[in-house]
């Protein structure tokens, strides 16, 4: 019996194939990236720019965060469970508590923060304050449309942002 000599498999085209698959699964392959916080920064400043308006102290509520994640509101000790409804009557006082602002269109709440602060303090006091405006734009939406604010339309979404701006002013403390 004669021994038969054994095929050999052509490999020279397997490289291609790798090559082309890999390319296959970068292409159709989705990957999911983080946005962060979604802000638009002011534009930067002009030098002809007029100065900038003068706001009562009465109108500002200021947070401050020190490198250890303790906070001050008016420099009286808070928790960041007492923001949202420290925001909401600062905004929503229209003149009746005296250290609170005069209505909503004046009211600006400043948020000071040091280098050291934890990111994760610094976010949880930020999404309270955005929560105590949600709540205010939505409690005022079925207030005066009947429905909550993400059910309105466009122009009815801007009355109520317009009645109640989301003013926000972020800073380092000066050393």
């Amino acid at each position: 019996m004669a021994k038969r000599k054994l095929q050999e498999i052509n490999a020279g085209s397997m490289a291609d194939i790798a090559f082309l698959l890999l390319i296959f699964f970068l292409v159709t392959t989705t990957m999911e990236s983080n946005y962060g916080i979604r802000r638009k920064l002011p534009p930067p400043e002009q030098a002809d720019a007029p100065p900038p308006p003068v706001i009562k102290k009465k109108n500002v509520l200021e947070i401050v965060i020190n490198g250890n994640d303790q906070m001050l509101i008016e420099e009286e000790p808070a928790d960041v469970k007492d923001v949202k409804q420290i925001a909401i009557d600062f905004i929503t006082n229209n003149g009746k508590n005296p250290n609170y602002s005069d209505n909503p269109q004046k009211a600006v709440i400043s948020i000071k923060h040091s280098r050291e602060t934890s990111y994760k303090e610094y976010i949880s006091v930020y999404n309270e304050l955005i929560a105590a405006y949600n709540e205010i734009r939505n409690r005022y939406a079925k207030q005066k449309y009947g429905k909550p604010f993400d059910k309105l339309t466009e122009e009815e979404q801007k009355v109520v942002k317009d009645t109640y701006p989301q003013k926000i002013a972020e800073s380092t403390p000066k050393r």
